[in-house]
């Protein structure tokens, strides 16, 4: 198994499994060395904690990086999830510019969109931003509402197997794992576009709203991937992981804010061998 060293940049949620704090342990139980730039820094996710103490660390991290270019530190891979601001994306493009190892990859959830609107904050100009940033990965991985924001594509609730065909034919940039693209009562899952063919991969859907599980799969998938596993494969395993971790919080209605991922650790590793 490759030993990669992975840089995540992403926001830290202090409480509420997720971002950071899901990519951190999910990365590092796929056997990779995983290195780290918060984009800020929250008390608790924003969903429905209330109004959370809130820290932009925009001005943190270019000194950080500027410090690892000095001392010629590379990575394997870059991974970015939530990053809140214009800037950090340009800060982020920068990083990828110039602290990619050869043959090194590029991996971009947007994290900027849901249920056919952006998050809270966020606007056009941002949109435009990380549409951009997508176009230079290797891997992009947008939900459904993200795609249809970045192809200029209608957002509806249902889409057909046609129409998720043609929301990733029409995406640019490299490879794309589309999450929530399949969507019926009984069933749910991810579709990829790879070397211009498309693959669905469906799954029995669990009822409930779940926080988290997109930061969940991207991890995944990322830590997957970057072992070698063809995109297709790691695919399978982000989303199967990703529902074994629901099935461990279903029965824990006191766990409404996040998933027990960290239960389904040894299952992840298992399925990686």
């Amino acid at each position: 198994m490759p030993y990669q060293r992975i840089l995540t940049v992403q926001d830290i949620s202090c409480v509420g499994q997720c971002s950071m704090t899901v990519a951190l342990p999910i990365l590092s139980a796929c056997g990779h060395e995983v290195c780290i730039l918060p984009s800020a820094l929250l008390s608790t996710h924003t969903g429905g904690f209330g109004k959370p103490a809130a820290t932009n660390l925009t001005d943190c991290m270019e000194p950080i990086w500027r410090h690892w270019q000095r001392e010629n530190i590379t990575f394997d891979a870059i991974y970015t999830g939530y990053l809140g601001s214009v800037e950090a994306i340009r800060i982020v493009s920068e990083i990828m510019d110039t602290m990619l190892a050869p043959g090194g990859k590029i991996i971009v959830d947007p994290a900027m969109a849901d249920h056919g609107k952006l998050y809270s904050g966020l606007d056009e100009r941002y949109a435009k931003a990380m549409t951009q940033l997508c176009m230079r990965a290797d891997v992009m991985l947008p939900n459904m509402t993200e795609a249809a924001m970045m192809t200029g594509m209608a957002y509806c609730d249902t889409f057909d197997e046609t129409s998720v065909q043609e929301l990733l034919q029409t995406l640019g940039g490299g490879d794309v794992v589309l999450t929530g693209a399949i969507t019926t009562e009984n069933r749910t899952g991810a579709a990829a576009r790879c070397g211009g063919k498309v693959e669905f991969y469906a799954h029995d859907r669990i009822g409930g709203n779940f926080h988290g599980t997109g930061d969940i799969f991207a991890a995944a998938f990322t830590g997957a991937w970057m072992q070698g596993k063809p995109l297709t494969e790691a695919m399978h395993i982000a989303a199967d992981f990703t529902c074994k971790c629901i099935q461990n919080t279903v029965q824990a209605p006191a766990h409404w804010y996040g998933v027990k991922f960290e239960t389904a650790l040894p299952d992840l590793i298992e399925m990686l061998k």
